[in-house]
């Protein structure tokens, strides 16, 4: 065999690289795939982009204005820009009231805060945190134009009001001063911002923590009435027959048609201690005449109508779970010897845990915000923090502070949704 034969059989020539797959136009595959794709993805978010705008106006950005408020208290440095910069110099452990130059930067403030109309919106910010502000501001502000600037500023504002001379007025304003504070959130948990620190409020003005509580307490309550009574009403309707289960189910949703207003006021009449409630156990005997029941403008009204307006929202994402339950399960324990109560409790319930999960979260998280109906029949013992919230908006109109609270509320909420998360788990969660 000759070299060459030798070299020739032991390199066999080497095959063509394998050319690139390509479209018809010459694009590669490759490329003409991901751009297929990107054109898909971006019809996708066309799509979707309106109801991501809604949700983003409606939804993302009242929140967001809500954290905002909460901490926003740029009135006192906009309305008095040159008084807080002079008292940053000011020594409040002196024990004594600022100097002149500081009284000189607050009469010009002034004079252009009481031009715009603004010292008046100071004063009421003020006065959430000590009262008197506002008359204060008021006063002042009618009076800072007549003021004789050839005189001693700091004798001028004593003479309009003693407040002026007192150390605590300027403890205030400086406190105050940031463009962002803390105050508000020291406020919803009855605590105060002071010049010697954070500190508790007094006895007899804590409220928040309390109603926090409360809220809390009922709206569990409520969530617990609803699961015992709607439980057994889904069970009912997912084991009868189709024509009457719909029948029935009518008579649950029946509620859903009439206004919330008029069922709250019909459990005004109702339990009142003149009230069909009262007459009728009156009249059958249960109670005297002169022991009727106290059932309205107390926590008891606010249980007993909240529970009847909540609970359809625990009936359906039961209904629809126990309706996809076969009843196969059940049999086959009986026939293997499983008690009635072993079959149901062993082999029934476990499988509608997903649809107690569902209506616990939405009667709980419907209840801890309502607000129309512990306002009606509540009274001062059953009312909820929402009802609070709802008097700074549209009463005190101390609105950073209702946002506090409202933040508080939100936060409450989404701890207590992690820690079922953690215990049950939100993937057992299903609405049928």
């Amino acid at each position: 065999m000759t070299t060459t034969d030798t070299v020739s059989a032991a390199a066999p020539p080497a095959d063509p690289p394998p050319q690139p797959l390509t479209t018809r136009d010459g694009i590669p595959l490759k490329v003409s795939l991901m751009r297929a794709l990107r054109r898909e993805k971006m019809r996708a978010m066309l799509l979707i982009a309106p109801l991501l705008l809604f949700i983003l106006l409606t939804f993302a950005a009242p929140i967001a204005d809500m954290l905002f408020r909460s901490v926003e208290n740029g009135i006192v440095s906009n309305t008095l820009p040159r008084t807080v910069e002079a008292l940053a110099d000011w020594d409040e452990t002196s024990g004594e009231a600022p100097g002149e130059p500081v009284f000189a930067a607050l009469h010009a403030d002034l004079l252009i805060a009481t031009e715009k109309k603004t010292h008046t919106r100071l004063g009421s910010r003020l006065n959430y945190e000590a009262s008197g502000m506002s008359s204060l501001f008021r006063k002042t502000g009618r009076r800072a134009g007549r003021m004789d600037e050839a005189e001693p500023f700091k004798a001028q504002f004593i003479d309009i009001d003693d407040k002026w001379g007192e150390i605590d007025t300027w403890q205030v304003l400086k406190t105050f001063s940031p463009p962002l504070t803390s105050g508000y959130f020291l406020n919803a948990v009855d605590m105060e911002l002071t010049p010697g620190g954070i500190e508790m409020k007094p006895e007899s003005e804590r409220v928040y923590l309390f109603l926090f509580a409360r809220t809390l307490f009922l709206s569990l309550t409520i969530m617990g009435c609803c699961l015992l009574l709607g439980y057994p009403v889904a069970y009912l309707l997912a084991a009868l027959p189709a024509r009457t289960s719909n029948l029935l189910m009518i008579l649950v949703l029946l509620p859903f048609w009439t206004s919330l207003l008029v069922r709250t006021s019909a459990w005004k009449v109702l339990l009142q201690q003149q009230g069909v409630i009262n007459d009728f156990l009156v009249w059958t005997g249960i109670v005297s005449d002169a022991g009727r029941l106290v059932m309205i403008n107390n926590q008891t009204g606010t249980i007993i109508a909240m529970t009847h307006i909540l609970l359809p929202f625990m009936i359906l994402p039961l209904y629809s779970v126990m309706k996809t339950i076969s009843p196969s399960y059940v049999r086959a324990a009986k026939s293997l010897g499983a008690t009635d109560w072993t079959a149901f409790w062993r082999v029934y319930f476990p499988q509608t845990v997903p649809g107690i999960g569902a209506g616990s979260i939405l009667v709980f998280i419907l209840s801890i915000g309502y607000y129309i109906t512990p306002e009606l029949v509540g009274g001062t013992s059953g009312i909820f923090i929402s009802n609070r919230i709802a008097y700074h908006i549209s009463s005190s109109l101390n609105w950073g502070l209702a946002a506090a609270l409202g933040v508080l509320l939100l936060a409450a909420v989404l701890l207590l949704f992690y820690v079922y998360d953690k215990i049950v788990g939100i993937d057992n969660v299903k609405l049928g």
